[in-house]
């Protein structure tokens, strides 16, 4: 059966895409994408005890393995007493690592170990796939698309710290301007 909901949505933006009923249209279906997005894993995490925090901590760790706790808090923008709960839940559950850094015996290094490891890659391949079928079904110039408006919603000086994750998949800089190899030493 073809899905016939894109189709009522309309193939493209109004001309006039900055009237109020335009900008509470991408409201509600950034909204909704999310919720939807979230309620494969969200069912994971709560079977654990674990909630959304949880959950993108151990993503950005995943992202970075040795990424100090600073960067984690930046990633997260969350406060210092809510990460401080979130990882000792982690650390507790024996899903995260945290170890001293090699530079900088101050430093907390947190790293993903076997069964972390293994429910975040339980959470991203539900993520993936609801993901990679959206993706799919606007094409690929809507992917364009689509990251250029979630791209604008992102703070011009926080628009760095993003591009520096999309260069690890290329093998660039970590979060820290880094290079990847360096990242974890």
């Amino acid at each position: 059966m073809v899905d016939a909901f894109p189709a009522t949505l309309g193939s493209r933006a109004s001309p006039l895409f900055l009237r109020e009923a335009e900008i509470r249209r991408g409201i509600e279906l950034v909204y909704f994408g999310y919720a939807n997005l979230l309620r494969g894993p969200d069912t994971i995490l709560a079977s654990q005890g674990l909630g959304r925090a949880h959950h993108r901590a151990l993503y950005f760790i995943a992202r970075r393995p040795g990424l100090p706790v600073f960067e984690l808090l930046r990633l997260l923008d969350i406060t210092k007493q809510s990460l401080s709960r979130v990882l000792a839940d982690l650390v507790r559950l024996e899903l995260v690592e945290q170890r001293v850094g090699t530079h900088d015996r101050r430093q907390r290094l947190l790293i993903l170990n076997a069964s972390g490891a293994a429910l975040e890659a339980q959470l991203f391949t539900a993520l993936k796939e609801r993901m990679a079928a959206a993706y799919v079904q606007a094409g690929q110039d809507s992917v364009t698309g689509f990251w250029a408006v979630l791209a604008g919603l992102i703070p011009v000086e926080d628009r760095a710290m993003i591009l520096a994750l999309a260069q690890t998949d290329a093998g660039g800089a970590d979060p820290a301007g880094r290079p990847a190899q360096e990242a974890t030493g």
